[in-house]
């Protein structure tokens, strides 16, 4: 897919009806020669839309005007290519821990949570957050994370996590500054409830770090999993991850956490699970346990409509 189309189609299905801005941006950077032809001295991983925008905006740069931007852009671009050679999207939403929450409260408890592509973690305390599933509450507190579901009843219970793991090959710490920039950067622009949840979720983290390892999501695996306590139910999930890596390695990792105890919880796009319908666009990730698709989900966790049998 040639770059042009890329951020077309983020700025048509992505971008669309969630963030105007970067929708507008999107389609500018789509049609300017000069800043796709940039972008096309890097790799074709690093053109994602989302990993050049955020370092945009993280090196002070303005997204909400798309002149500003390019001059911005054109002016500064040895800074933004030396960014986005070294960083990745590692978007660490904990708004998703709503749509993963119906199939953590279902299993038997207590859990151990491993995350691949873990970023800061913020996705490994489903059990600290609160929920507001339309008329149903859960939890106590800040963050208070609303998702809209169909086709499901909602949660009653919270789950019962007594440990929590992650690997990634650059874990960010929600005690350093300099990550929780990156972090806030990587958030859409308007999304200033987000914002605020970011914030909530890394004050949890940050007074009971979990374990994170630096490391292969394939390679490394079977090692960390070794480490959770065998009384619990392991789960090994991923959210908007395995797009990211080769077929090669998603194939490896798939293979690898079937052969372990526990369960397998992917909320990531519908290619990973073999023979998955797909996705009514591409803003929708495909739930599914066990490589059993269960519901399509919004890419931060705001919506989920069930498929399977409840």
């Amino acid at each position: 897919m040639t770059i042009d189309v890329i951020y077309t189609e983020f700025a048509e299905t992505e971008a669309g009806g969630v963030s105007p801005l970067y929708q507008r941006l999107g389609l500018a950077v789509s049609r300017d020669d000069d800043v796709l032809a940039l972008l096309g001295t890097l790799a074709p991983q690093k053109w994602q839309p989302q990993l050049f925008f955020g370092v945009v905006r993280l090196l002070g740069g303005p997204v909400d005007d798309p002149v500003l931007f390019r001059e911005f852009v054109l002016a500064h671009w040895p800074a933004i290519a030396a960014e986005m050679l070294v960083r990745a999207t590692q978007t660490n939403e904990p708004g998703r821990c709503a749509v993963l929450l119906p199939v953590l409260a279902s299993l038997p408890q207590p859990l151990a949570l491993l995350e691949v592509g873990t970023s800061a973690g913020l996705c490994l305390y489903p059990d600290r957050y609160s929920y507001r599933y339309g008329a149903t509450v859960l939890g106590a507190g800040d963050p208070v994370i609303d998702c809209s579901l169909a086709g499901v009843a909602a949660p009653s219970r919270l789950p019962e996590v007594v440990w929590r793991a992650g690997i990634d090959l650059n874990p960010l710490d929600v005690r350093d500054p300099l990550d929780v920039a990156w972090l806030d950067a990587l958030i859409w622009p308007e999304h200033e409830h987000r914002r605020a949840r970011l914030r909530a979720a890394a004050a949890i983290a940050a007074a009971d770090p979990p374990l994170l390892w630096r490391g292969d999501l394939a390679d490394d695996l079977l090692a960390l999993a070794a480490k959770a306590p065998a009384e619990a139910t392991l789960v090994v999930f991923h959210t908007s991850v395995l797009y990211q890596v080769s077929a090669e390695q998603q194939q490896r990792f798939t293979a690898l956490v079937r052969t372990l105890p526990g369960h397998w919880l992917s909320n990531d796009t519908a290619d990973v699970i073999p023979g998955a319908p797909p996705a009514p666009t591409a803003a929708h990730n495909l739930l599914a346990l066990d490589g059993q698709p269960l519901a399509w989900t919004r890419s931060h966790g705001q919506a989920m409509t069930w498929i399977a049998p409840e």
